[in-house]
């Protein structure tokens, strides 16, 4: 067997980091803005742009977040697809997080112009209210 160059390492290092500069480049850097709920008042960070915490914890981050459901459900499809899922889904996860926690009750709750990004990186149209 030969042995593993320093060139080798740099080739595996570069594909393992070429999903996340692509979304970083295509989507920007993974931000957070406050949301609070409108019944209890309690706030908590949504998020939007590239998910790197998922890139690199993949199916926990779900978990972390409180989605103890999304997240076994990202574990099931990450071993079905032999990781492929987990690649793919830091380009939706945050997007699809957010928007949850938006329709189940929370609304955006920072500064304007915080709100005004989140709101144009999550597709959202400001309602006349």
């Amino acid at each position: 067997m030969g042995s593993v160059s320093v060139w080798h390492w740099l080739i595996v290092l570069f594909v393992g980091l070429l999903p996340c500069i692509i979304g970083i480049m295509v989507m920007g850097i993974q931000r957070s803005v406050m949301i609070q709920h409108t019944t209890s008042g309690l706030t908590k960070k949504g998020f939007y742009g590239y998910s790197w915490t998922y890139l690199l914890f993949g199916w926990l981050v779900p978990i972390f977040r409180g989605e103890i459901g999304i997240g076994f459900l990202h574990l099931v499809l990450t071993v079905v697809t032999v990781g492929v899922f987990q690649v793919v889904m830091p380009y939706l996860y945050n997007r699809q997080y957010t928007s949850r926690q938006l329709a189940n009750g929370w609304v955006l709750a920072d500064s304007t112009e915080k709100m005004q990004q989140a709101r144009y990186r999550l597709k959202i149209v400001a309602s006349a209210a």
